[in-house]
């Protein structure tokens, strides 16, 4: 209602009526967009459809290598790059939470609220939801109290991306933390997430997102463990 102050409402009956070309021309408008022939549109389908549904994989492979020579273009170094990819995955992160938790049973279809859940659905609902499979491991760093990991031995966005010699330092992998950082942010439990490489010998590509939750999210934390 404070909104509204300083603004009167106009008398219905001094609006004058459109035109009735106008409103006739309106109604054309759309014609000129094509329909599916069974007339409906992407708004009709079942949220649930396409749960188990799998993209091919040189349909993404072709996609996201487009992605990434777009956000290549006028980049300063690495980091720039990665910067870019976190941003695209960003707010595909924040639309797949409530998606994923619509599509989770009732019983477990609550938005995370505390950091051990929040992982724990990352590691989950999340990574089974793009990859088809659970993340490799979840650890707490020792050193630092707000940081935790997250390890792929095998991601699937640097399976197809030849990266230069000159580059070895970057991993694709920005674009899946920039997806995790919006499902932290979505979830009221802000942090920054960045892709690192962690190749071992049995596992050369593997790689760890590394999570760093603000303090004040870390304190919260503390609070309610307080309260139990």
């Amino acid at each position: 209602m404070a909104a509204t102050q300083g603004f009167k409402p106009l008398p219905q009956s001094n609006v004058p009526p459109a035109p009735s070309h106008q409103a006739s021309s309106a109604q054309r408008a759309p014609q000129h967009l094509r329909t599916p022939s069974n007339r409906k549109t992407i708004y009709d389908r079942n949220l649930n459809r396409t749960r188990t549904a799998e993209l091919s994989r040189a349909s993404f492979a072709y996609l996201f290598s487009e992605m990434v020579s777009y956000a290549q273009k006028r980049v300063t170094g690495i980091q720039d790059l990665e910067r870019r990819l976190n941003e695209q995955g960003y707010p595909l992160g924040l639309r797949l939470l409530p998606l994923i938790l619509y599509r989770e049973p009732t019983r477990t279809s609550v938005r995370p609220n505390r950091i051990l859940h929040l992982l724990q659905f990352v590691h989950g609902p999340l990574w089974r939801h793009l990859f088809g499979r659970t993340a490799d491991a979840i650890e707490h760093s020792s050193s630092a109290n707000n940081e935790y990991m997250i390890s792929d031995n095998e991601p699937l966005v640097n399976q197809y991306i030849s990266v230069p010699k000159e580059m070895n330092q970057l991993n694709c992998a920005a674009y899946v933390a920039g997806v995790i950082e919006g499902v932290c942010d979505g979830c009221g439990l802000k942090a920054a997430v960045s892709a690192h490489n962690g190749g071992t010998e049995m596992w050369p590509g593997k790689t760890v997102f590394l999570i760093r939750f603000e303090e004040e999210v870390v304190e919260r934390e503390g609070l309610l463990e307080g309260k139990k």
